[in-house]
C-alpha cells in the first residue's frame, strides 16, 4: 500500500518567520510544486517524511500526497535540509510526478560478493562511485542496483558500463567513470628531514642530533639587540 502525506496549507506562504512557527508546533514546512501547478507552502509530519527516507526505496519512493480541496497526486521528496547539531528535518521539497513520463533519478550502488583480489592477493574494495544516476519511468525505479564484484583482481576495474543493464533503466552517468577497483595497501611514508653532511659528522662525533636552523626572523632580532652593547663598549676603548 502506498504511503499516504497529508499536507496541510500553511499561512505566510515562503515567510520565514511562518516557518518557524510551523517547526515550533511540530511540523515541518515544505513546498509542493510541479506538473504544471503554482508551488503551494505546506507543513507535513516528520514522522511520515521520516519513514520514507528511512525506507528501503528511500528519497525515491513515490507516494501519494493529499492536499485540502484538490484531489491526491503522486508525489516524491526531491530535497532536504536538515538542523546540523539536533539532526532534525527542518525543511521539505515535495513534487507531484506523472507516472507516464520518464524522471531523472539517483540509485545507490550496492557491491556483492568478496573480489578475489581481496581474498588471495591481500588487496582492499575501494568503492568510488556509491551513486549513479538513471533515466526510467517511476513505476521502474529501483531502491538500489546489485552488482557481484567476487570475480574483480587486483587492479581490476569496474565503471559504468559493466553495471547490470535494462532495457527499462538508460544510465546518465558517464559509461568509463569508476563504480570501484580493487587496490593494495599501502601505508604511509613519512620523509626523514635533510641534514647537511657536515651537520650529520658532527652529530655523529657528539651523540647528539644536529640542532634545527633557527629561523632567519629569530636571527636578526639577535642581531638588533647585539647592536646597542657593541655601541656602548666603544667609549671605553678610545680611552
Amino acid at each position: 500500500m502506498s504511503e499516504v502525506v497529508v499536507a496541510i496549507p500553511r499561512k505566510g506562504r515562503f515567510n520565514k518567520n511562518a516557518a518557524r512557527r510551523v517547526r515550533a508546533a511540530g511540523k515541518i514546512p515544505a513546498v509542493l510544486y510541479g506538473s504544471g501547478h503554482d508551488p503551494v507552502a505546506v507543513e507535513v509530519e516528520p514522522k511520515q517524511i521520516s519513514r520514507i527516507l528511512f525506507s528501503e526505496t528511500g528519497h525515491n519512493t513515490i507516494f501519494d500526497v493529499q492536499l485540502d480541496g484538490q484531489p491526491s497526486a503522486k508525489a516524491m521528496i526531491v530535497d532536504w535540509q536538515r538542523e546540523p547539531i539536533k539532526d532534525q528535518l527542518i525543511h521539505i521539497d515535495l513534487k507531484r510526478i506523472a507516472l507516464d513520463k520518464l524522471l531523472r533519478v539517483k540509485v545507490r550502488v550496492k557491491l556483492l560478493g568478496i573480489p578475489v583480489g581481496v581474498k588471495t592477493e591481500g588487496g582492499i574494495l575501494d568503492q568510488v562511485l556509491r551513486e549513479v544516476e538513471i533515466e526510467c519511468l517511476p513505476a521502474d525505479i529501483p531502491s538500489h542496483i546489485d552488482v557481484d564484484v567476487s570475480g574483480l583482481e587486483m587492479h581490476q576495474v569496474l565503471r559504468v558500463n559493466g553495471l547490470p543493464h535494462s532495457e527499462k533503466i538508460k544510465y546518465l552517468s558517464p559509461e568509463d567513470a569508476t563504480v570501484a577497483h580493487v587496490v593494495h595497501i599501502r601505508e604511509e611514508v613519512v620523509a626523514a628531514p635533510e641534514v647537511v653532511e657536515g651537520e650529520a659528522a658532527a652529530a655523529g662525533a657528539t651523540g647528539e642530533a644536529a640542532a634545527p636552523a633557527e629561523p632567519e626572523v629569530a636571527k636578526k632580532g639577535k642581531t638588533a639587540e647585539a647592536e646597542p652593547a657593541a655601541a656602548a663598549k666603544k667609549p671605553e676603548a678610545k680611552k
